[in-house]
C-alpha cells in the first residue's frame, strides 16, 4: 500500500474528509451511510471508477437529508487497502467517482469516513477488532465529535449486520438494512429497506428529523 501526501488520513488506517462547505448548527441528527453494497452497487474490493453504479433509489434518499439541513455521512470498511489490493489512491478516486454520480442526481455527502485496519492487514494497518472498523462504532463517534452530533436522533443505512451493530453501539435507535429483515435488538430499531414501500418510510423518517 502506497501512502501519498494530500490524502486526508487521520491516522495510518482513517480516512476522514469533510466534502462540502455546509455548516450545521450543533445538536443536528445525522443520517449515516455505509458506502459499498448501499450507495453504489457493491463490486467486491472496489478500485475502478469506472465500475461504479449508484443503487436504485438512494440519491433521493440522501437529497431529502440535504433539503432538511440533515448532515450526510458515509462511513465505509476498506479492508482491501491493509490486504494490498489497492491504495489510498485507488480509494480517493473511486470514491470521487461515487460522489460525482451523486452529485449528478443533485445529492451531496457532507463527510466521509474510511477504515482501512484489519487483521489480514500487514504494517501499521494489521490490527484486529479497531475501534474504527465497524461493527465498532469508532466512525460515528468521529463524525459524531467532529460535526456535534445528536447521534441518538441519528439514523444508519447499511447492507450489513455490522452497519447495524455499529450504529447501536454509536448509540442510535434506528437503521435501515438493504435487502435485510425487521428486528430490535437492545432498543435498536432495523427496519428492511427491499421496495418502494420500505424507501417511503425511510424518506418519512428523514423528513421529520
Amino acid at each position: 500500500m502506497a501512502e501519498s501526501d494530500g490524502f486526508p488520513l487521520a491516522e495510518p488506517g482513517l480516512w476522514v474528509e469533510r466534502t462540502t462547505a455546509t455548516s450545521f448548527p450543533a445538536g443536528r441528527p445525522a443520517l449515516f451511510l455505509d458506502r459499498d453494497g448501499t450507495i453504489n452497487v457493491d463490486t467486491g474490493y472496489p478500485d475502478d471508477p469506472a465500475a461504479m453504479v449508484l443503487r436504485d433509489g438512494i440519491a433521493p434518499v440522501i437529497e431529502a437529508a440535504n433539503q432538511r439541513g440533515v448532515p450526510v455521512v458515509v462511513v465505509t470498511n476498506q479492508s482491501g487497502i491493509a490486504r494490498g489490493y489497492f491504495g489510498w489512491d485507488a480509494f480517493a478516486r473511486v470514491n470521487g467517482r461515487v460522489l460525482e454520480l451523486l452529485a449528478e442526481q443533485k445529492a451531496f455527502v457532507d463527510m466521509v469516513l474510511a477504515c482501512a485496519y484489519h487483521e489480514a492487514g500487514s504494517g501499521p494497518l494489521a490490527i484486529a477488532d479497531h475501534p474504527m472498523r465497524k461493527p465498532n462504532p469508532g466512525m460515528l463517534l468521529e463524525a459524531g465529535r467532529r460535526l456535534g452530533l445528536d447521534l441518538k436522533r441519528s439514523l444508519i443505512i447499511g447492507d450489513k449486520p455490522a452497519d447495524m451493530e455499529a450504529g447501536r453501539r454509536a448509540g442510535l435507535i434506528r437503521g435501515w438494512l438493504v435487502d435485510g429483515e425487521a428486528s430490535t435488538i437492545s432498543g435498536f430499531s432495523v427496519s428492511p429497506l427491499r421496495d418502494a414501500t420500505d424507501l417511503e418510510e425511510l424518506l418519512a423518517a428523514i423528513r421529520s428529523l
